[in-house]
């Protein structure tokens, strides 16, 4: 009877609410295909893929791709390029939308805070080929503004990009500009929920704003800031490869060459998708350790995690 019960209840639910699960539908629908799906292809990273004959039918070798891969003279590269260039965002980046989103609730002038807070969002609304045409500009040798500063003061004109200890910078910078302001918009909004008698008792003991930012605003919105650096350390290996392609050339190699970009090079370029599978895959493995890695630091340290 209880089960029957159970049943009918959740019937209704489904007839009652069935508008809100249309509206879900089409992002379960995008995840179900998009994200989901595609995962039947792992199993390419195990098998001598032939585009001819089909996943199903192609032999099968094991740990084959895995082992050429981890023999590959460029393993130790990708791997120390993508863990820097990864360990860089998350340290350098991840403090700028924390720091630009207590500093803008200080701000008492509405029009000039909504003023620099639009400006900051423009940049994230550029496509990355926008983003890196842009930086390819400003640091060129004949014409780029920095150049010309430089020139104006009597310094040595530098060709950044094909600079091999400058790559990192550049790329960096491009995130902190292009990241910052969007990134803010969740830590702003959690500010927002903070009691505001908080700050009006702070304010008569004669707290600064610099004390009130820090025993209030910030333990505040720590559980926020706790949740979004665990799942941004699970991205230190999913370095993008389109920013790189753009930025890149073969005078960086050296020190801008990562697993996303070997594996467009394997996979589209070279067409040896067995191997650029397993690339990916150990990418995303190496990804997911590091997350839970993180998650059970965090959990153990502060007792806030994901899970």
């Amino acid at each position: 009877m209880q089960a029957n019960s159970n049943q009918g209840s959740a019937v209704k639910r489904l007839k009652r609410d069935w508008q809100l699960l249309l509206i879900l539908l089409p992002g379960m629908l995008f995840y179900i295909i998009f994200r989901y799906g595609p995962m039947y292809g792992i199993v390419i990273a195990f098998k001598d893929y032939n585009i001819f004959e089909g996943v199903s039918k192609s032999p099968w070798v094991g740990f084959k791709y895995f082992d050429m891969f981890f023999k590959d003279p460029n393993f130790y590269k990708l791997f120390r390029n993508t863990f820097l260039i990864g360990i860089y965002s998350l340290f350098f980046t991840f403090p700028f939308p924390v720091l630009f989103a207590i500093l803008l609730n200080e701000v008492k002038n509405v029009h000039f805070k909504k003023t620099v807070q639009t400006a900051s969002y423009l940049p994230s609304f550029l496509s990355v080929v926008v983003i890196c045409s842009m930086a390819i500009d400003f640091l060129s040798p004949n014409n780029g503004m920095i150049n010309n500063i430089r020139a104006a003061l009597g310094l040595e004109k530098i060709y950044y990009m094909t600079k091999p200890e400058w790559f990192r910078t550049v790329y960096i910078m491009t995130e902190i500009w292009q990241g910052t302001g969007f990134n803010a918009i969740i830590y702003i909004a959690a500010i927002t929920a903070v009691d505001p008698s908080l700050y009006e008792a702070a304010e008569i003991d004669g707290c600064s704003r610099v004390k009130k930012m820090w025993y209030i605003t910030l333990p505040a919105i720590m559980p926020t800031i706790v949740t979004l650096f665990i799942i941004k350390s699970g991205q230190v290996f999913k370095v993008g490869y389109e920013k790189i392609l753009l930025l890149y050339n073969p005078a960086t190699y050296e020190v801008a060459d990562v697993f996303s970009t070997f594996v467009y090079r394997k996979g589209l370029v070279d067409l040896d998708y067995s191997y650029a599978t397993a690339v990916g895959l150990f990418e995303s493995v190496v990804a997911l350790a590091l997350l839970l890695i993180t998650n059970t630091i965090s959990k153990k340290v502060n007792e806030q995690s994901l899970w």
